[in-house]
């Protein structure tokens, strides 16, 4: 942070910093928070089935909120009653720019809290000797895994390993989006350093701090005012011309992507794979910023395995142009390889549309997509009506016309319930059957060789989307570790809470699968919420060993399992 903007902030807060919110304000704001769940959260009765929290029990929370003494305990309380969803989609957005970070990062590898990566430009090599691999011991007396603790709540996911791992992220690097507290933070951080040879080294080192911050929520009497709305700030992306003018009204309900805020690991949404691919890797495209993909294509045992990644669901040229380049590039891996992966790991999500089209250049036959359960509200039951009316007005064939009103239908007898939701329908078409792709000539233009997918913890939303698809239609080989587990819509409310000033997030349709899906630790469900997609072969590559060596345990674990699959084939 600037000199100024430092002299600046304080000159504006200063005289207020005794400013907070009154109980009343703050009863009312979690009432506002609440009822903008009881509308409109998809996904409650699964969350009281697999965890026994009714976010309609307000009791233990207002009894919470009373015993506040200022308004960053009472945002502690708003973000932990969030949190206690368990889903990454759902959360508190707050008003602020404010972060820190300390000039490197962390993650969580075997175990223990290890640094990936450090900035020399902050952290000179010759004041600053810990290397990449050493462990992070403690911060200000506080040892990481207490920070764990402390932190979790800030960063709430789908999958226990995800959230952290985010939270591992946020003691060397926070956002006040995220952690209301931040603006208390000194000016240096205690650092405790475990090095490779076992030795412990302290450092001091400076916060690195940008934006400006926020102490309180500003003071109105107790009188809930009206205001003008704010924008969330969204991710840079291109247009979403895939959609059709009768698929267009419900573009809103096809957002599956995480918050910026979210995406802590190294890599996530990132062009390059995280890891490093084999000698003799012939690298096609991702060599420029304006190329969407990153590809090649490499030999392993006599075999040709190509490799694409996905980097996320929201490309940032037009979703057309996205997908044309995507099929120009299936149509050389089917004539040039044997098998091939499709890297989807740190996938933060994006479009339902973007994801089916990219489905259907991959499985070449009919199959049945993602449906989606709804929340049917008033909100959306109109985009719903509205479909099915350009679908008449452009003069769709009769059948389709008569798909498009079966399905507002469903919505429309679902809204007359008490929080009804739909039964799964899908949020392109009017069916959830979908037919591959195919080329000017009427060809199927999908690939029809062996095929394998990464995931990971944070294959996020869409990121699920793309694998569940994939393993429900017996495509492809699911490698590596558990997907996130965030599935359904979300939609952005960011005037929600009247006094504090906050917004949220909320989950508005939940992810249905073709079948139910077995797991210990939940009970047995077709969602891709909290479940995830399930690997085929499980490989945890978040080792010390894969960490300096960039991956390649892990690349070489996959190389075997994919030269396998694709000898079962020939």
């Amino acid at each position: 942070m600037t000199r100024l903007s430092l002299a600046v902030s304080a000159l504006i807060l200063a005289p207020l910093a005794v400013a907070q919110l009154t109980e009343k304000q703050k009863i009312a704001d979690l009432e506002s928070l609440a009822a903008i769940y009881a509308k409109n959260y998809a996904p409650h009765d699964w969350k009281k089935a697999a965890f026994d929290f009714d976010l309609f029990d307000l009791r233990p929370w207002v009894e919470r909120v009373k015993a506040t003494h200022d308004d960053y305990e009472y945002f502690d309380v708003l973000m932990e009653y969030v949190a206690s969803l368990r889903d990454g989609h759902t959360t508190m957005i707050v008003p602020s720019s404010f972060s820190a970070n300390l000039g490197f990062t962390v993650d969580i590898y075997d175990g223990k809290v290890l640094i990936d990566s450090i900035n020399r430009s902050a952290l000179p090599q010759e004041q600053y000797p810990f290397a990449i691999g050493d462990e992070l011991v403690s911060v200000d007396n506080i040892t990481a895994e207490e920070w764990i603790g402390r932190l979790r709540k800030y960063y709430p996911a789908g999958n226990a390993r995800t959230s952290r791992r985010n939270a591992a992220a946020a003691i060397v690097a926070r956002s006040q989006a995220r952690v209301p507290w931040l603006s208390r933070l000194g000016e240096t951080a205690e650092v405790v350093v475990r090095r490779e040879s076992g030795e412990l080294e302290t450092y001091t080192i400076p916060w690195r701090k940008s934006g400006i911050p926020i102490d309180f929520a500003g003071p109105v009497p107790d009188l809930i005012r009206g205001r003008e709305g704010r924008e969330v700030v969204e991710e840079p992306r291109g247009e979403n011309d895939l959609l059709a003018p009768w698929q267009r009204p419900l573009e809103k309900l096809m957002e599956v992507s995480v918050a910026r805020e979210d995406r802590t690991a190294l890599g996530v949404g990132a062009q390059a794979p995280s890891f490093a691919l084999p000698e003799g890797f012939e690298q096609r495209l991702g060599r420029t910023s304006s190329e969407v993909f990153y590809s090649g294509r490499y030999v392993s045992e006599g075999l040709r395995i190509g490799f694409i990644r996905i980097p996320s669901y929201s490309p940032p040229v037009s979703a057309a142009q996205a997908v044309a380049g995507f099929e120009r590039e299936i149509q050389w891996m089917q004539e040039n390889t044997d098998g091939l992966i499709i890297d989807d790991t740190r996938n933060p999500g994006g479009s339902v549309s973007y994801v089916e089209e990219l489905c259907r250049r991959l499985i070449p036959k009919t199959f049945r997509s993602i449906g989606f359960e709804v929340r049917a509200t008033l909100a959306f039951v109109a985009p719903f009506l509205q479909s099915w009316q350009q679908a008449r007005a452009s003069n769709q064939p009769e059948w389709v016309v008569a798909g498009y009103e079966e399905r507002a239908k469903r919505v429309l007898e679902a809204y007359v319930q008490n929080r009804g939701k739909t039964p799964p329908v899908s949020l392109t078409n009017p069916w959830m059957d979908l037919e591959p792709a195919r080329n000017g000539s009427g060809q199927v233009a999908a690939y029809t060789k062996p095929l394998m997918v990464l995931v990971d913890e944070f294959s996020s939303s869409g990121g699920d989307m793309f694998p569940a698809t994939l393993q429900d239609a017996k495509r492809a080989l699911i490698f590596g570790y558990r997907t996130n587990g965030l599935g359904g819509s979300v939609v952005n409310w960011p005037d929600g809470l009247n006094f504090s000033e906050f917004g949220t997030r909320v989950t508005v349709t939940l992810m249905i699968r073709a079948e139910n899906v077995e797991c210990s630790e939940l009970p047995a469900a077709p969602y891709v919420e909290n479940i995830g997609v399930r690997p085929d072969i499980e490989y945890d590559w978040m080792t010390r060993e894969n960490l300096m060596s960039r991956g390649r345990p892990f690349v070489e674990a996959f190389t075997r399992a994919m030269t396998e699959h694709i000898r079962k084939a020939q």
